[in-house]
């Protein structure tokens, strides 16, 4: 978990980067938007499923 954790994290940095200063922002930024919403997205069903299950 603590992985999936830190990428999400890295990725988050890049969005919040992208936000701040679009000008600067890399051409595959929507791409990376994507990955992370979708990352966050499955990380929350995940804990939720696990938190229901205790």
């Amino acid at each position: 978990m603590k992985p999936i954790t830190i990428v999400l994290l890295l990725l988050n940095i890049v969005v919040l980067l992208g936000q701040i200063w679009p000008e600067g922002a890399p051409p595959f930024a929507r791409t990376v938007n994507i990955i992370f919403l979708s990352g966050c997205l499955l990380l929350f069903i995940y804990a939720l499923r696990k938190g229901t299950r205790a």
